[in-house]
C-alpha cells in the first residue's frame, strides 16, 4: 500500500500564525514606543509658543522642535533662542533668547544692552536688528554679574516679556535645549529660526 499522505489544513496553522504575527506587532509596537520616548526625553522634543513674549520672531502656535542633547557637549552661545525650565515653577517652560553668559556683566540702560566680560573690559553694547522697535517701550535699569553656570535671558518683546530681568538669572540645570526647527506656520519653516551672532560672540 501506498503510504499515507498527509495534508497540512489550512484552519490548523491559523491560530499558531496569528499568535506570531500577534507577538512580532506587540515587539514592534515596543521598540517603536521605546524609542520615541528615548527621542522624546533625551534627543528633541515639540513645544507650541503661548504668548508675546519673543514678538516679533516667534508668535502664538508656532510648533517647534527643541534639540535636547547639542548642550549636553557644547555650552549654550549669546544669541541662541533657549525653552527653559522657569526657575523654582518646576513644569512651567518658556522660551527666550540667551544674552548674558557665565562671567559676563551684563547693563541694561533705556533700550541698550552693554556686556563687559574678559575680552570687552570696556564693555561692548549688543546689535538687536531682530527686535522690534515698537516692544521698547519703557526704560531698564539694572547691572547684573553671571557666576559661573548662570546666563541671563529675555524675550525679543522687551515691552511684555518676563524674563531676567523680573526673576532674576537662569541656572544652566534649567535649560531643556535649544530651539532647532520651525515646523508650523510652513512659511516660516527652518532651521535655528532667529538666532543671532554678535561680534564679541
Amino acid at each position: 500500500m501506498p503510504d499515507p499522505v498527509v495534508q497540512n489544513h489550512p484552519s490548523l496553522e491559523t491560530p499558531k500564525r496569528n499568535q506570531s504575527n500577534q507577538r512580532s506587532l506587540l515587539g514592534y509596537t515596543v521598540v517603536a514606543l521605546g524609542l520615541a520616548l528615548f527621542i522624546r526625553f533625551f534627543i528633541a522634543a515639540p513645544y507650541v509658543v503661548s504668548g508675546a513674549s519673543m514678538e516679533p520672531n516667534f508668535h502664538d502656535w508656532q510648533y517647534l522642535i527643541v534639540d535636547r542633547l547639542s548642550y549636553d557637549f557644547k555650552e549654550p552661545e549669546r544669541g541662541d533662542i533657549i525653552i527653559f525650565d522657569l526657575p523654582g515653577e518646576s513644569g512651567r517652560a518658556l522660551i527666550k533668547r540667551v544674552i548674558g553668559l557665565p562671567g559676563d556683566t551684563v547693563v541694561l540702560s533705556g533700550q541698550k544692552i552693554t556686556i563687559i566680560n574678559e575680552q570687552n573690559l570696556k564693555g561692548i553694547t549688543l546689535d538687536e536688528p531682530y527686535l522690534d522697535p515698537a516692544n521698547l517701550t519703557g526704560t531698564n535699569a539694572m547691572e547684573v554679574t553671571l557666576e559661573a553656570d548662570e546666563y541671563f535671558v529675555l524675550g525679543d518683546n522687551r515691552r511684555v516679556s518676563s524674563d531676567s530681568r523680573i526673576w532674576g538669572t537662569l541656572p544652566r540645570k534649567d535649560i531643556v535645549g535649544r530651539v532647532f526647527l520651525r515646523l508650523y506656520p510652513l512659511d516660516k519653516i527652518g532651521v535655528f529660526p532667529s538666532v543671532s551672532r554678535y561680534p564679541d560672540k
